[in-house]
């Protein structure tokens, strides 16, 4: 049920995939604490002792409840997706709620929906600031400009040169030209009269 807008895979793949990481967020990050905190409830001399037990009690079950939790909340999205028949926020909002009111149903109602009004506005705040950073990020990128490329000066010239004498063929312009070429000046000389040799014969 992906959609190529999203990056994330399809839905019956999804909630193993979800499952999986949020098995291995947690059991590394509830090792990390329970190792920090075994090493400081225990004795001293056997503060390492203490931690490792530590995280061999709490490790796998933090692992656990987080798997459990994405698994759920894998299972409620793709059923609002299917339910729906798109992905936007909405899904993950509502699977949110969901799962939070599933998961304390067993302490009552109240607590049930006190719980799935914690998910969907956690869920709600994830997905606005997932939002609010994409747009960020879309606005900082700079345009592209686009920009013609400019012919080469040969090709410039060349250009107005035709230009040039396309227009003074139709308008007369070519002969103003012949006379501001060298070739003029060799008919103007050659069309020059000389004056009388003076004769110093005297009689």
């Amino acid at each position: 049920m992906g959609t190529p807008e999203t990056s994330r895979e399809p839905c019956p793949y999804r909630i193993f995939l979800d499952m999986g990481g949020a098995f291995g967020m947690g059991a590394i990050g509830g090792s990390t604490f329970h190792f920090s905190k075994g090493l400081y409830n225990s004795p001293q001399g056997s503060r390492f002792t203490g931690a490792a037990q530590a995280v061999r009690l709490n490790g796998a079950r933090i692992g656990g409840s987080f798997a459990v939790w994405g698994g759920l909340f894998s299972t409620f999205d793709c059923t609002m997706v299917y339910l729906r028949e798109k992905e936007d926020p909405w899904n993950s909002i509502i699977a949110g709620a969901a799962t939070g009111g599933f998961l304390a149903m067993r302490q009552g109602f109240a607590a049930s929906a006190r719980s799935a009004a914690v998910g969907g506005v956690l869920l709600a705040l994830i997905e606005g600031s997932g939002i609010a950073l994409n747009k960020y990020l879309s606005a900082q990128q700079p345009m592209p400009i686009m920009m013609d490329e400019m012919p080469p000066p040969e090709e410039l010239n060349s250009n107005k040169a035709a230009g040039k004498a396309w227009f003074g063929g139709l308008f007369g312009g070519a002969k103003d030209e012949e006379k501001n070429t060298g070739g003029s000046e060799v008919n103007i000389l050659e069309s020059f009269d000389a004056p009388p040799v003076p004769n110093f014969d005297y009689r």
